[in-house]
């Protein structure tokens, strides 16, 4: 699993590559759990254009971001999703409470222009 993240303001970017799962989840622990936290961050766009597959525990790490956000106020934003990945993230009801969108420019306009977060 590849990680990279960027800070946008109060927004924080990261895009993942592999697969998250049992195997690679703790990475993304390690990564992108300490960047919420940090103060002002209220919003988190996941790239995941770049995940071949996703499974339970990666779900999990995700819901567990999504939860910890929205006690802030905030927001997560799923960018990106190829056909295997949306699906096992559809059947898992994430669609249903994080928005998803084809790009990270789409995303951000919507912060942008208030519509979300």
């Amino acid at each position: 699993m590849d990680i990279t993240t960027e800070l946008e303001g109060n927004i924080l970017i990261a895009r993942l590559a592999g697969e998250l799962d049992i195997e690679t989840v703790q990475a993304f622990r390690e990564k992108v759990v300490p960047e919420t936290e940090r103060p002002g961050v209220k919003t988190l766009i996941l790239n995941l254009n770049k995940v071949s597959f996703i499974d339970s525990t990666g779900i999990g790490a995700i819901l567990g971001r999504y939860r910890f956000l929205e006690k802030k106020g905030g927001k997560v934003l799923l960018v990106g999703l190829k056909a295997p990945v949306k699906k096992i993230i559809k059947m898992a009801g994430l669609l249903e409470i994080m928005p998803e969108y084809s790009s990270e420019e789409k995303a951000l306009n919507e912060i942008g222009e208030g519509r979300i977060a």
